[in-house]
C-alpha cells in the first residue's frame, strides 16, 4: 500500500470520528435522495426491476410449470404456489448484483472521488447505496406480485407475505455488501457483472427456488442443504402458503447476520483505502 493511500485512509478514519451518529445519518438521507434523483433523472435503470420478474414469472410458470406442477400434484397451478416465494428469494439476491455495477461505474466516473473529498461519512456512501438497491428490490417485488396474482397465486396470508417481503429485504442487504465489496475491488462494472453471474447461477438454479430438491443427486441435495437461497425460499413458502417455517427463518437470519457483520466491514474498509 503506498504512502498516499495510508494517508488517504487515516485522514478517513479521523473524518468519521469526529462526525456523529446524527452527522451519519443526515449523511446517508442526503445520498439516498441523491441516488433517488439520479433514478428519477435516469429511468431505464429501472428497467431491470420493472422487466425481470414479469419475464421469470411467465417464463418459469407457462414452459415449466405444466411438466413440474404434474411432479408435485398441483398441475400449473400448484406450481404457481410453489415458485412465486421462490422467485422473491431470487429477486433478493439477482437485484442486489446491481448495487455492486452501480458503485463501480461510480469510481470510474470520478463520482467517488468527489465523495471522499468531502467531509462526510465514509459508511453513509455505502449504506445509502444498500439503502436504494432495497427499494428497487421492493418495488421489483410488488410488480411480482401483481404479476403472480394475475396468473393465478392466491395470497393465503398478507401478513405471511410482508414477513416473506421482509425476511428477502434482509437476506438481500447482507448479500450487497458483498457486491460492493467486488465494486471497489473490481476494475469495472463488467467484471462485477461476470463474478456476479459467478456467484449467482449455482446459488439460484442449485436450490429449492424453482423445483423440488428430492430428485437431485445426493451431492447437489447436501448443497442445496446448506445454501441460504434454499431456506429463504422454503421460509417464504411456508409463510405465504403454509408449511414449516421456524428451522429455515433462523438460518436464512444467520446466514444474513453472518455475512453482514464479515462483509460490512470489509467492504467499508477498502472503500476507505482504495487509492
Amino acid at each position: 500500500m503506498s504512502a498516499a493511500t495510508l494517508s488517504t485512509a487515516d485522514t478517513d478514519f479521523k473524518a468519521d470520528a469526529h462526525i456523529t451518529l446524527r452527522g451519519h445519518l443526515r449523511h446517508t438521507g442526503a445520498l439516498i435522495r441523491r441516488n433517488l434523483l439520479w433514478i428519477r433523472q435516469d429511468p431505464e435503470s429501472m428497467f431491470d426491476a420493472l422487466l425481470m420478474p414479469v419475464v421469470f414469472t411467465l417464463l418459469f410458470v407457462y414452459v415449466f410449470g405444466g411438466s413440474i406442477g404434474q411432479a408435485l400434484g398441483g398441475g400449473q397451478d400448484g406450481y404457481v404456489q410453489y415458485v412465486i416465494p421462490g422467485m422473491i428469494a431470487m429477486m433478493s439476491m439477482t437485484l442486489s448484483q446491481g448495487v455492486g455495477t452501480g458503485f463501480s461505474q461510480d469510481f470510474n466516473s470520478g463520482v467517488m472521488d468527489r465523495f471522499r473529498s468531502l467531509p462526510i461519512g465514509r459508511g453513509s456512501v455505502l449504506f445509502a447505496k444498500v439503502s436504494v438497491e432495497l427499494a428497487r428490490m421492493l418495488f421489483a417485488t410488488t410488480v411480482l406480485m401483481i404479476v403472480a396474482v394475475l396468473v393465478g397465486f392466491d395470497i393465503t396470508s398478507w401478513p405471511g407475505l410482508f414477513a416473506a417481503v421482509g425476511l428477502a429485504a434482509v437476506f438481500a442487504s447482507s448479500i450487497m455488501w458483498v457486491f460492493l465489496t467486488l465494486g471497489v475491488i473490481l476494475k469495472n462494472a463488467q467484471s462485477v457483472q461476470a463474478m456476479g453471474f459467478l456467484v449467482l447461477f449455482p446459488l439460484q438454479f442449485g436450490s429449492s427456488i424453482f423445483a423440488p430438491t428430492a430428485s437431485m443427486p445426493g451431492w447437489l441435495q447436501a448443497f442445496t442443504d446448506y445454501n441460504p437461497l434454499s431456506t429463504l425460499a422454503d421460509a417464504a413458502r411456508g409463510l405465504m402458503v403454509g408449511g414449516p417455517v421456524a428451522h429455515d427463518l433462523w438460518v436464512t437470519l444467520g446466514w444474513s447476520v453472518a455475512i453482514t457483520a464479515v462483509m460490512a466491514p470489509v467492504a467499508i474498509h477498502k472503500f476507505r483505502t482504495k487509492s
